[in-house]
């Protein structure tokens, strides 16, 4: 049995849903189910004995400390955080709250628990804990990319908190002697993310007929991941990664924010063609840049590809086709979370 937390949210859905396809091991599943959880996400697992889930907060030390004693897990996979940069702006202390107290509290109970345990239940204990490349700042566009080694300089509320997390996980192996894995992901993107990001609120407002917000001059460059990627990254790592270690997973996928802007609106103009026959790219808005935007991220993955042989399987065109299509066939999922908090949320973070 392995414990994943926030695995009611887009990454960590994907993760639970795609685990519990390929292996009969049980999850418990713990999540706060604050704004971006979602339990319509793990519907498909409804019934299934093999899924445990469990309403709570991370920093409930005397909750998760009953799960362990409850339920024995092998291993933790640490989903659980608040992600938008845009929100930690407004907000940066819930960020260090739930990304650097949350993971400390469950850093302390996973301590607590490997203490009890003996021979090969000890040898195979491990703490995988899914952080960012964020946390090492911003590129310029001549740069090489980040490699694990890259010194970090997080620039945003939010890569700030997942940086003192990740310091925390470093801190207890090296003085506890707690078996943890690191894995600093790039931009992911795929079914079940919440329509705030920009791959899905695009999508969204282009059905809707509504502006499609570009920060800036729209040059801003990220590595796109595709969520399954990822989680076949995570599951390589959690089996065969090196205790102690950090890895990078990147998306080989470098795209500047107005080319995915415009890709979107090309597959949905052929798949979804507005009814005055223009482009999508007519919705495009140009608005003011939030502070702090950093330039370009780029991830180098080759110590995963080297030591275990990893690769991502889906190129950006297969992986952005398959994520419009898969929301065209949701509707429901995303009408079921576009709340008025969200739609507010939405007005008065791009003037719109």
């Amino acid at each position: 049995m392995i414990l994943v937390t926030g695995g009611a949210g887009f990454i960590g859905s994907n993760f639970v849903l795609d685990w519990l396809a390929q292996s009969d091991e049980a999850v418990v599943n713990l999540d706060a189910l604050t704004y971006a959880g979602n339990l319509r996400n793990l519907e498909s697992l409804k019934g299934n004995p093999h899924h445990i889930f469990v309403h709570g907060d991370i920093l409930d030390h005397d909750l998760v400390g009953a799960l362990f004693a409850k339920y024995r897990p092998r291993a933790i996979v640490h989903f659980a955080a608040e992600s938008h940069v845009d929100r930690s702006i407004f907000g940066p202390d819930a960020f260090f709250r739930t990304n650097v107290m949350g993971t400390v509290s469950l850093l302390n109970c996973a301590k607590a628990f490997y203490e009890t345990l003996e021979g090969s239940e000890r040898q195979a204990f491990r703490f995988l804990h899914v952080s960012t490349d964020e946390v090492y700042g911003s590129l310029t566009f001549d740069e090489a990319p980040f490699t694990e080694d890259t010194p970090y300089r997080p620039n945003s509320p939010y890569s700030a908190s997942k940086a003192s997390s990740d310091h925390a996980v470093r801190s207890w192996f090296r003085t506890y002697g707690l078996p943890v894995l690191t894995t600093n992901c790039s931009n992911n993107y795929g079914p079940y993310q919440f329509p705030e990001k920009l791959i899905p609120l695009v999508i969204n407002n282009a059905l809707s007929g509504l502006p499609l917000p570009i920060y800036g001059d729209g040059k801003n460059i990220r590595d796109w991941l595709y969520v399954k990627d990822h989680c076949d990254a995570i599951r390589l790592i959690l089996a065969n990664g090196r205790v102690g270690e950090t890895y990078n997973v990147g998306g080989h996928n470098e795209r500047d924010n107005l080319t995915i802007v415009k890709t979107i609106c090309r597959i949905l103009d052929e798949l979804q063609p507005r009814r005055d026959g223009q482009s999508y790219t007519e919705q495009i808005t140009f608005v003011k840049d939030r502070p702090g935007h950093d330039r370009r991220y780029a991830i180098d993955a080759t110590k995963l590809s080297r030591e275990l042989g990893w690769r991502p399987k889906e190129h950006f065109e297969s992986g952005i086709r398959k994520t419009v299509q898969w929301y065209l066939n949701h509707l429901d999922w995303v009408d079921g979370v576009k709340t008025g908090a969200y739609r507010e949320w939405t007005a008065k973070q791009y003037s719109l």
